[in-house]
């Protein structure tokens, strides 16, 4: 997570707040540094957001490397 952190340009605690859902509305631009560090496209990001089941995707999908890049 450090890392990811660091090369998105953000704090780990950022991150860590924005992962346990303690900032509710990120800023844009700091979601964008996420997901390009992440590798994944914004419209990964907002189709996982906008699930209407509001459960997260299968972990073994396509993002599997982005979300295990991120949890380290």
């Amino acid at each position: 997570m450090l890392d990811t952190a660091l090369a998105a340009g953000v704090s780990p605690e950022t991150l860590r707040k924005i992962e346990s859902g303690r900032v509710a509305t990120p800023a844009f631009p700091t979601i964008a540094a996420i997901a390009d560090v992440l590798g994944l496209s914004l419209d990964a990001v907002w189709a996982e957001v906008s699930r209407p089941d509001g459960r997260a995707a299968d972990p073994a999908g396509p993002d599997r490397a982005a979300r295990a890049r991120l949890a380290s």
